[in-house]
């Protein structure tokens, strides 16, 4: 594999945000008197964007479209204050991206989280590297694994999606990397387990960041 540049998702790649995340979640949840859930199950709603991370933790007799704005709507303002409490870098990370900058090698963010929050994420919490794209869900494109906003990406670094490791945590993010002709590398630092990354396409997988620099200059070699 020769790669020109390294498209990352955020949640659960980058960034471990899962707290900040099911904070607001449980604090929406339990003002409209829903079950809250566990940091554990919120692994597995987490992924498909704020939308519907509601509807998956809604009882399913309280899933309609209205009640679902109306939650959103609240998630979002509570969000908006909350988003930074414990969200962090995963350790290893400023490493990678270091070694990425050293190598001239570009790199993009690409995320289902609202494009709003994606940009504040990356303002803030990565303000020490220069992405060349940062990416997060908005109306125009369609959420991953649909492989569209990867694509548009790709164009945007100017680069053949062949030539682009796509880094994610979940399964939905090597769909995403298979999809577009990318290479999918899964992350076991994230939210989900190695099962699903390898069900979904992983052609690779890392344990530390560090590793990827490894598998980088290896394929540069």
């Amino acid at each position: 594999m020769s790669c020109k540049a390294v498209i990352f998702d955020l949640d659960g790649t980058l960034l471990d945000t899962l707290q900040d995340i099911v904070n607001t979640l449980n604090t929406v949840l339990a003002r409209h008197n829903y079950p809250v859930h566990t940091i554990e199950k919120c692994r597995f709603l987490v992924g498909h964007g704020l939308r519907e991370l509601i509807k998956k933790a809604l009882p399913e007799e309280a899933g309609s479209e209205e009640n679902i704005d109306l939650l959103l709507k609240d998630l979002l303002i509570h969000y908006s204050d909350n988003w930074n409490v414990h969200s962090r870098p995963y350790p290893g990370i400023a490493t990678l991206l270091d070694a990425l900058a050293e190598r001239n090698i570009k790199t993009a963010i690409l995320s289902n989280k609202a494009d709003h929050f994606t940009q504040l994420c990356a303002e803030h919490l990565l303000k020490e590297w220069n992405f060349d794209v940062v990416m997060g869900h908005h109306s125009a494109i369609a959420h991953k694994p649909n492989p569209e906003g990867a694509l548009l990406v790709a164009s945007k670094l100017g680069e053949e999606p062949s030539s682009i490791l796509y880094v994610g945590d979940s399964g939905i993010d090597m769909l995403t990397a298979t999809r577009a002709g990318m290479y999918p590398l899964g992350v076991l630092w994230g939210f989900r387990p190695e099962s699903e990354l390898l069900e979904f396409g992983a052609r690779s997988l890392v344990q530390h960041p560090e590793e990827i620099i490894a598998m980088l200059d290896k394929c540069a070699g």
